[in-house]
């Protein structure tokens, strides 16, 4: 049986086409309501936020160069002498850099600003949703983005995808006031936002455009040549939007400024195109420079089940993603459905089945793409699904109610409720949590559930008013919980993961602990024991090998292993990610006036000595040793010139998969300079060597 939407029957769209509603038409208390829904949401993200310290030191020490160069600022450099860039492009860091600039380089300032990109991805969420579909179905899509716990994560950190969610939720709004009346001005601002989610986090950003098209060229209520017009102008202002940068940086001498981490020839291109492109979709084999990456990176080795699980259609209900992100997917993908059959002949400008396509692309695409790349995916790159599955839940509940004295409306309404009970009862089954709520969870979602089946005539109105309210409780409370117990722990390293402290999650983030060694959430450490379970990797080694790059587990400033912390390591200037610098060393770095303070392998140990020393550091190879800058020469170079102080030994040096040039750097400073012990760190003071260097 299908349903039909005559306009006099009771399946027809709640929010249909016509002059949009204005604030003044929406009931008195919707406004309220959405200032309470931002305020605890702002309260959600900003409380107790500086707990987690510098969170992701990688991109912490890009944003405290850019406060101290314009030039590191304008291209993200990882430190203000410029050697290197992050292995992103530099929106983000323009934002948390020029926050820096003005509040000071603290932890603050360099979080600050993702929360209240949060509070924002929530307003204009509810703004898409409302305009079609009314406040109520705007609110229950606000708060479940706000309360996702991979949000709650994300909008409480550093990464890119922050900002990158932003965009693309911005971009969505944009997109539906282009459909309402067909506006290419609207249009061209939609590509112009996905431009600058290009310079946020390259071609993640591109994810959602396949459903913004396809909605505006199905339902925009203009003819098809304009259609087709106005989608080619929104692709040449995303070009213009997204390419300027690119051109800036192909025109810019490469000797005058730093080079581009993540590629092997110094270019913008091979780094969208390899290692932030094929390199993330097909792992190292798709890369096209060869660039593997570590963590963060598309690699050979540490692909499919190393990071994120292993790939496949259920990639994002398992161990790794599961907890994150898929805690409303069941209910939206229901959604989806139900509002796709019961719009089948509706007219071509029908909103419903616009708000379907639009949405239920960006879901599907995204989880997707997710699901079968082959190259490293960390789960905290599911927040990117947020808003999609934030959304369908929203419409979907409301557009289902509005229906629901046809049975099979109430049949998906109760389908919504029923699956995400269910599911949400296993989740929290997996990670042995809160037993009184997820029973809770699974038996008042069931009874809500089954109430939903009994037509409205039948109920009273406090009855009707109750039956919603315990669906839309049970439905969002395991993930709510789980995404505020997120809030109430500090998160650090390169692969944070949500959750409550001291909750085992059967180890997400591709390590135990969910984390890379010393380096992940604090609520769970690194490795149980302080070492790989059973003392080394799974099958006995990592991968082609024992620690990336052939090497053992990376030392740190001050000794240790990279395991809880910095082991062994001198009492020091604790700075975010648990890391202890020693205060010796840091003031041996402070005391210079070089370039560079100092130069090191990788950003795994040059980060967190910026950021206390606040002086520029090397890091040699990028986030990982392996980028191919600095060659020997041009650091003899820098030596030769004086813009090189000290030489620090350990770090990451021969990096993750293709090896840099840190082991023969560090070859050659070890036969021509002579070492000493500073905070129990091995330092080479490169302005005295033991013959001409």
């Amino acid at each position: 049986m299908t349903l039909t939407l005559d306009p006099a029957s009771a399946l027809e769209t709640p929010r249909p086409a016509g002059p949009r509603r204005r604030w003044l038409g929406d009931p008195i208390w919707a406004r309220p309501a959405l200032w309470a829904l931002l305020a605890a949401t702002a309260v959600l993200y900003l409380w107790d936020l500086g707990a987690s310290g510098w969170a992701n030191e990688f991109y912490a020490a890009s944003a405290q160069a850019g406060s101290q160069s314009w030039k590191a600022w304008l291209f993200a450099s990882l430190d203000a002498g410029n050697a290197i860039t992050v292995d992103k492009p530099p929106a983000a860091m323009w934002v948390m850099g020029l926050s820096m600039r003005i509040f000071g380089v603290n932890s603050w300032s360099l979080l600050v600003p993702e929360a209240l990109m949060g509070v924002a991805s929530v307003a204009l969420l509810y703004a898409a949703v409302r305009r079609w579909f009314g406040p109520v179905a705007g609110l229950l899509a606000g708060a479940a983005l706000a309360v996702t716990p991979v949000a709650v994560l994300m909008f409480r950190f550093d990464n890119p995808d922050a900002l990158l969610v932003l965009l693309m939720t911005a971009a969505a709004y944009a997109t539906v006031r282009a459909v309402e009346k067909g506006s290419w001005k609207w249009l061209a601002l939609t590509g112009v936002l996905i431009g600058f989610g290009f310079l946020t986090k390259m071609m993640q950003a591109f994810l959602v455009l396949p459903g913004f098209a396809l909605v505006y060229l199905l339902a925009a209520p203009i003819g098809l040549w304009r259609r087709v017009r106005d989608l080619l102008i929104a692709g040449a202002a995303l070009v213009v939007s997204g390419g300027w940068f690119v051109l800036l940086v192909s025109l810019w001498p490469a000797s005058s400024r730093p080079y581009i981490a993540g590629s092997t020839n110094n270019t913008l291109w091979q780094l969208a195109i390899g290692y932030n492109g094929l390199g993330r979709i097909f792992g190292g084999e798709g890369n096209p420079g060869g660039s593997s990456g570590g963590p963060g990176g598309g690699g050979r080795g540490f692909g499919g089940g190393m990071f994120g699980g292993q790939t496949g259609i259920t990639r994002m209900f398992g161990d790794s993603f599961g907890l994150e992100i898929s805690w409303l997917l069941p209910a939206a993908l229901v959604a989806l459905v139900a509002l796709l059959v019961g719009t089948v002949r509706a007219p071509r400008t029908d909103r419903t089945r616009a708000a379907a396509i639009l949405w239920g692309a960006w879901t599907v695409v995204t989880a997707l793409t997710f699901s079968y790349m082959s190259g490293i995916a960390h789960e905290y790159y599911s927040v990117a699904l947020a808003p999609g599955i934030a959304a369908l839940v929203g419409i979907g509940a409301t557009v289902l109610w509005g229906w629901r004295s046809h049975i099979l409306a109430r049949a998906g309404l109760a389908a919504m409720v029923a699956v995400t009970a269910a599911w949400d009862f296993e989740l929290l089954g997996r990670v042995s949590w809160a037993p009184v709520l997820r029973w809770f969870v699974l038996v008042g979602g069931l009874i809500a559930a089954a109430a939903l089946l009994v037509p409205g005539s039948l109920l009273r109105r406090a009855g009707v008013v109750a039956v919603a309210a315990l669906a839309v409780v049970t439905t969002g409370a395991a993930g709510a919980a789980w995404g505020v117990g997120t809030a109430g722990t500090a998160h650090t390293g390169s692969t944070p993961s949500s959750g409550p402290a001291g909750v085992s999650t059967g180890g997400r983030g591709g390590f135990p602990g969910g984390g890379f060694p010393g380096r992940g959430s604090s609520q769970r450490g690194a490795f149980p024991g302080g070492a790989f379970p059973g003392g080394a990797f799974p099958g006995g080694a990592f991968p082609d090998g024992a620690f990336p790059g052939g090497s053992e587990l990376p030392s740190f400033p001050g000794g240790g292993t990279g395991q809880n912390g910095r082991t062994g390591a001198p009492q020091g200037s604790p700075r975010g990610g648990g890391q202890t610098v020693s205060s010796e060393l840091v003031g041996l770095l402070k005391a210079t006036g070089t370039r560079w303070a100092a130069a090191t392998n990788g950003s795994m140990e040059a980060a967190p000595l910026q950021l206390a020393s606040g002086r520029p550091v090397m890091a040699i190879g990028g986030f990982t040793g392996s980028d191919p800058s600095p060659t020997l020469a041009e650091f003899q170079a820098y030596v030769k010139a004086g813009e090189v102080r000290y030489y620090l030994g350990g770090g990451m040096g021969g990096g993750f998969g293709r090896g840099g040039g840190g082991g023969s750097i560090s070859e050659w400073v070890e036969q021509n300079f002579t070492s000493t012990t500073v905070g129990g760190s091995t330092v080479y003071d490169l302005s005295k060597p033991k013959t001409a260097a």
